[in-house]
């Protein structure tokens, strides 16, 4: 302590504050972090498809510290009969030279709150069977497996 302040680790100071990214140049600074959760997506069709689902609802908003994005979460507000409002996370990613450094958990828990500030009641998100870090990191965070999701090639 200096000061009769706690000494902060390092990540804690650098951490700013989430942003939305709404113009073009935002959506294409997310598209580095992104793209470690979606390698399918080059950066001209992240950005199109990215605009395209804004008109929809969709949400992009980003974690920043001084040496760039830490995190980005794609995320729509949404209703229907099953869970009344509530807050669907598409996307959320942070950064491999970020993780396990506390920015996800900040940021996990600026969507949740965001949520209640909606009039959500629920939270939701799917998460492929093969990502078990990311299982690991949201039992942590209170999430249960309330359902299987089927889908299939059209």
């Amino acid at each position: 302590m200096e000061n009769g302040s706690p000494k902060l680790p390092p990540w804690k100071t650098e951490i700013m504050p989430i942003k939305f990214a709404e113009i073009d140049e935002d959506i294409e600074s997310c598209y580095s972090v992104m793209v470690q959760l979606r390698p399918h997506l080059s950066q001209s069709e992240f950005i199109q498809r990215v605009k395209r689902q804004m008109q929809d609802g969709y949400k992009l908003a980003f974690l920043e510290s001084k040496t760039g994005i830490c995190a980005v979460a794609g995320f729509r507000i949404s209703e229907n009969l099953a869970w009344g409002k509530f807050l669907y996370l598409d996307d959320f990613v942070s950064d491999e030279n970020h993780r396990s450094k506390g920015s996800g958990k900040q940021f996990f828990s600026w969507l949740i709150d965001y949520g209640h500030a909606q009039g959500c009641k629920q939270f939701h998100l799917d998460s492929g069977v093969q990502r078990f870090l990311a299982h690991k990191f949201y039992f942590r965070e209170g999430m249960k497996i309330m359902s299987y999701h089927f889908s299939m090639e059209l």
